[in-house]
């Protein structure tokens, strides 16, 4: 370990004029650390192998992750764009009921031999959200190679929160701006050069999304990310974001509750949510400057739908099937892992000479239904562990495992809940009897949705939408 460089960066952030404005933006926030890169970015979240999310609330919680992390030498500081109510469980950065809070962030990426370029989009896109009513609660980072432009949290309204989740305000709101800015950026956007690194303004918002927190460092250079209220745009150069020497503003708490409140309404009326770009198909706008060609142009990519692999929409609709006969989440959790992980493995196992595939799972590991306790739905068989969770082998699918392997795969595809939500309502159309058949709910259930999950999700949500309208 370069104990120097530990140390240079262990006292910066933990030096009485940097920490209270880490923890002051962190709080709340799912946290991440970049360590100092080598062959490769190491990207850390949680405290340890399978434990919490990393989080700071004070300057205690700080010093506890740096000093855990030395020996990787941890360099950037990473905040979520949402708040949540609680972190606690892994869990509870997944679930979009945990958000209370979500900070609308337009990205702005550039060359640093164009970073005034990036100063005059910012400009352009400041008054555009001006134009709209917020003034007050806006505020400035520089990233490094880059601005983050911020509408802080806490000017949209209790009342407008709890009437659309704040990740959807979020998104929409970004998109909103970003979609009312294409005319004033394009003549900036034309006058990028670079190569490598063009003028770039996307919308990143997404649920696990982070960006640098206030006085981090950048994660390959030694600069600052300091902050600055707009009246400072013009003001703006370099020579702050050194840290022997850095000048920062924290004035960026500053808000005006319930500024953002008419932006935020027009926003969700014109872009309608983060939800509902995976009923469009579209991702976010990116405005960007092509590569090596003298000609610009805006880019908004149109994709197909991202499939949700056959593993997980398996262990979800098992798990879901369970769920509707016993009522138990955990165990079906544990229930969903283990039927997608045994017919993973009859499909590589065949079954030969008319030998069951629960006989030559048997015969294979060398058990039978008399020597290990077994549950049964409907037809269907499943070994159990002593302490009452479902098993491969001798390998035992705790919940904690299905929300690694399952939860955590579909959650950036479609928002886990919202899928679990449509599988639930799916399922409930279908007879008990073929809920409770091990053959009728392949055939009948699984197999029609296998590769098309995600547009099932979409026509829930278009049902869920019409129904509330």
């Amino acid at each position: 370990m370069n104990t120097n460089e530990f140390h240079k960066i262990f006292s910066f952030y933990t030096n009485s004029k940097v920490y209270p404005e880490i923890v002051e933006y962190s709080k709340g926030r799912w946290i991440a650390l970049e360590t100092k890169p080598k062959d490769k970015r190491i990207f850390i979240r949680y405290l340890y192998g399978g434990g919490p999310p990393l989080k700071i609330y004070s300057r205690d919680d700080l010093i506890k992750i740096l000093i855990k992390f030395r020996g990787l030498i941890p360099r950037t500081i990473y905040g979520s764009v949402n708040i949540f109510k609680k972190i606690v469980n892994r869990s509870d950065v997944e679930e979009l009921n945990n958000i209370v809070y979500s900070t609308p962030i337009i990205d702005i990426d550039v060359s640093l031999d164009e970073w005034k370029l990036a100063i005059d989009a910012a400009e352009e896109i400041v008054s555009i959200i001006s134009k709209y009513g917020v003034d007050k609660s806006i505020y400035l980072k520089w990233s490094g190679r880059g601005i983050h432009i911020h509408i802080n949290e806490k000017s949209i309204s209790e009342e407008v929160r709890n009437k659309y989740n704040p990740i959807d305000i979020s998104y929409s709101i970004v998109e909103f701006i970003l979609k009312n800015s294409l005319d004033r950026i394009k003549p900036i956007l034309d006058k990028s050069k670079s190569i490598d690194r063009p003028l770039k303004i996307e919308n990143k918002i997404d649920i696990q999304r982070v960006f640098t927190v206030p006085l981090s460092f950048h994660r390959i250079y030694d600069y600052i990310n300091v902050c600055f209220k707009p009246n400072d745009i013009r003001n703006f150069d370099l020579s702050w974001i050194y840290p022997e020497s850095y000048r920062h503003d924290p004035n960026w708490k500053i808000y005006l509750d319930g500024e953002a409140d008419d932006l935020a309404l027009k926003a969700i009326e014109d872009i309608g949510g983060y939800i509902k770009k995976y009923m469009t198909g579209k991702k976010a706008i990116v405005l960007s400057a092509e590569r090596g060609t003298g000609e610009k142009r805006r880019k908004v990519v149109k994709i197909t739908y991202r499939k949700i692999g056959r593993f997980q929409v398996m262990a979800l609709l098992q798990a879901a099937r369970y769920y509707i006969l016993k009522r138990d989440i955990n165990k079906a959790k544990s229930f969903g892992l283990n039927r997608a992980i045994f017919y993973a493995w009859a499909k590589y196992h065949k079954p030969k000479y008319g030998v069951s595939k629960y006989g030559l799972i048997r015969r294979e590991m060398g058990i039978t239904p008399e020597e290990l306790p077994h549950e049964k739905l409907g037809d269907e068989m499943a070994f159990k562990s002593s302490d009452g969770w479902f098993m491969i082998g001798d390998q035992v699918q705790r919940p904690s495992d299905y929300d690694r392997q399952i939860k955590a795969k579909i959650d950036p595809i479609v928002p886990y809940e919202i899928a679990w939500d449509a599988a639930l309502e799916y399922l409930k159309s279908f007879p008990r009897e073929v809920l409770e058949s091990q053959q009728q709910f392949y055939k009948e259930a699984y197999q029609p949705i296998r590769d098309r999950f995600v547009e099932l999700v979409i026509e829930y949500m278009k049902d869920k939408e019409s129904r509330e309208a």
